[in-house]
């Protein structure tokens, strides 16, 4: 298990949300990047230094620091979609390999190269702004379907990660709350959020929406 790549996003315009920027050109770097916990959403902080957000509402903070996809999952995407498929092509930050990173359980913890601890806290859900840097009409249903989101992780330990720096699982719950199961009770099977209480590691926005929609 390792990182195949560590993608830092370039500012582009976005005409999709209606917003000034969007953050969700990422491209692979040469060498060390830092990371950090960016502290509470809304300030377009993210853990990666050189990268941020724009949709603040939405997107970074601490629960959303680090966004991580699996390079056998772009492999599958290039399949469907006939066409190459970049590290970082789908604003992920880290590109890895060996990982299953949509089986990941909720509060497990990854070490990556000597120093950096990142915790998994939920799956990425898509927006518009996804489907029209894709430019595949429909890919939101699709992507939603295929039920393969990638996972957001917190900064637990900062330093400096490369591409190549091996991946280690330090801690895995003894729950059964994974990032897919996650995005599908999210998504298309809200009869499953009743088993994500299980997972107290969730963002607390997500436990409270559990706790809404699941109380008689």
């Amino acid at each position: 298990m390792k990182l195949l790549s560590v993608n830092v996003g370039r500012p582009r315009p976005n005409p999709w949300k209606g917003l000034g920027a969007t953050g969700i050109d990422k491209q692979p770097v040469e060498g060390p990047v830092a990371v950090v916990a960016p502290g509470p959403k809304g300030t377009g902080a993210v853990g990666l230094a050189g990268d941020r957000v724009y949709d603040v509402k939405h997107h970074g903070g601490f629960d959303q620091a680090v966004y991580a996809y699996a390079r056998e999952d772009l492999d599958g995407w290039e399949a469907e979609l006939g066409r190459p498929l970049a590290g970082g092509v789908f604003g992920e930050n880290l590109t890895t390999t060996g990982l299953d990173v949509n089986g990941a359980r909720i509060g497990e913890r990854w070490r990556i190269g000597p120093d950096v601890v990142l915790e998994v806290s939920c799956a990425r859900i898509p927006c518009v702004t996804f489907q029209g840097w894709l430019e595949r009409d429909g890919w939101l249903g699709r992507f939603t379907r295929a039920a393969r989101p990638g996972a957001y992780l917190r900064v637990i330990e900062p330093g400096d990660i490369s591409a190549a720096d091996p991946v280690e699982i330090v801690h895995r719950p003894d729950h059964e709350v994974t990032v897919a199961l996650v995005f599908r009770a999210m998504t298309l099977e809200p009869e499953l959020l009743p088993r994500l209480r299980a997972a107290d590691a969730l963002p607390e926005e997500i436990k409270d929406l559990v706790r809404r929609r699941t109380t008689a």
